[in-house]
């Protein structure tokens, strides 16, 4: 081998990959930058029993196929040198993908079953770092237990971390931001105040508005309260704009009002016609749910905004899975939308003008305008002037998100609901969820607000059993 290739390649690292990895992002081929990327044939075995079927593993595996297929149609070359990734990753990657052309095998401990796939991979791992010592040979998987199991072998092994977007998510945008009088003295040299639509309107500029971001809340904890949205920027300038009280009586919706600041918050980005998007993340019993079809029956009710509210959930079980379920859609569909009906006997409880009768009008007014739709029908629909409510979307991939806010047609309002720290689906962690990968990425867009819920307000016993167990 050249001199000059060889210091390339022990400078670049080779990385080994699980199938679990390309099961979870079929694109991961092209995401190791400079180094190569190998794949055992034991890996290629599970990839290929793993492609039947209509689930998302299913989907991605299919893909991480198709992908592999491509790139050894267009190789050149001898398969054992490796196949460049640069064409197919567009530039993004400039290592090669290495599969596996002769048996190799690592010396395992005697506790391990050769015949498993995740032992066998192990001892490839530990032939090619004997093969290349100059070279850091790593394990890539999603699998905690296999990469426990390889740092005890003296292998090193990392998480796929390219999926994640945040890699602490104490980082994750809340929404809000509480300022100072420190804050007005410094941005307010130039400010400028006036009255519009009932509220008030400020325009300063500062160093401290630069890093601001649109529809951004800020509050100070003053006395009478403030609270205003950040509906324009352009540079260090921003115009705020107070917000709505829904904690008076007065500014009821549906019956209901906000308990403390957050809620407040939500509320007025539930109810602004101009935002399309809301994000609302909170542990149990912040009220995530209950404001949102608050809001969804006010404005498809009574202001007549939407012509119904959809709400669909992730089918993650947090125990054993309760088998097959008959009836329709909306029948199977009915177990998990118990949330649903909790909240809609609060929401009725409300009017208890009408007695027994009324509310079991209200009840079923409210029942025909509230469709129950489950995830596995939703590709290629398109829904119109529909308030929809994705609860549970803490359990949804970044993929499966995309999939269902692009459903969105003219004079529709999305609204994902949930709680990062009770994820349910396997190999998706709070970093990677595809809640925190919409709450990032659209977080400076005008038509989209985020609050991060921080009371609970569902009794005490269920505040202080978050807090304590």
């Amino acid at each position: 081998m050249p001199a000059k290739k060889k210091n390339a390649q022990s400078r670049s690292k080779l990385f080994v990959l699980d199938t679990n990895v390309l099961m979870h992002d079929p694109s991961c081929l092209f995401r190791f930058d400079e180094h190569d990327v190998f794949l055992p044939m034991i890996t290629l075995e599970e990839l290929d029993g793993h492609k039947k079927g209509m689930t998302e593993v299913a989907r991605n595996a299919r893909q991480a196929s198709r992908f592999l297929d491509e790139l050894v149609s267009h190789a050149d070359g001898a398969m054992a040198d490796g196949i460049s990734l640069k064409a197919a990753s567009h530039k993004a990657a400039s290592g090669r993908l290495v599969l596996q052309t002769r048996a190799l095998h690592g010396e395992l401990p005697d506790g391990l079953p050769v015949g498993k796939a995740d032992n066998q991979i192990l001892g490839i791992v530990m032939a090619l770092q004997a093969d290349q010592p100059e070279r850091q040979v790593i394990l890539v998987s999603k699998d905690i237990n296999m990469r426990i199991k390889a740092a005890a072998l003296g292998l090193a092994a990392e998480d796929y971390f390219n999926d994640k977007v945040l890699e602490d998510t104490d980082l994750l945008y809340t929404g809000t931001r509480e300022i100072d009088q420190a804050f007005w003295e410094k941005n307010g040299k130039n400010l400028k105040a006036w009255q519009e639509a009932g509220k008030s309107h400020y325009r300063m500029s500062g160093n401290g508005c630069a890093g601001l971001l649109l529809n951004e809340i800020l509050w100070q904890d003053s006395e009478p309260p403030f609270a205003a949205r950040v509906i324009a920027r352009e540079g260090k300038t921003v115009t705020l704009e107070t917000l709505a009280d829904y904690s008076h009586s007065k500014h009821t919706v549906w019956g209901i009002t906000a308990r403390n600041r957050e809620q407040n918050f939500a509320l007025n980005l539930l109810m602004n016609p101009d935002i399309d998007f809301v994000t609302l993340l909170g542990q149990a019993g912040t009220g995530k749910t209950l404001l949102t079809l608050a809001a969804g029956l006010a404005l498809t009710l009574e202001e007549k905004r939407y012509s119904e509210i959809i709400m669909t959930r992730v089918t993650v079980p947090v125990g054993e899975d309760i088998g097959f379920l008959p009836g329709s859609e909306e029948e199977k569909m009915a177990p998990w939308m118990g949330a649903l009906e909790d909240n809609l006997d609060v929401l009725n409880k409300s009017d208890d003008d009408g007695g027994d009768w009324g509310r079991a009008a209200t009840r079923d007014l409210i029942r025909s305008r509230i469709k129950v739709k489950s995830l596995n029908f939703m590709r290629g629909r398109t829904f119109l002037n529909k308030f929809l409510i994705i609860d549970e979307a803490q359990n949804l991939t970044p993929k499966q998100m995309k999939t269902l806010i692009t459903r969105a047609g003219p004079g529709t309002k999305v609204v994902c609901l949930g709680n990062i720290a009770q994820i349910d689906t396997p190999y998706l962690t709070e970093g990677s969820s595809g809640l925190t990968y919409v709450v990032d990425r659209m977080k400076n867009w005008a038509h989209a607000g985020h609050v991060t819920l921080q009371r609970g307000e569902r009794s005490r016993l269920a505040d202080f059993a978050a807090e304590v167990l």
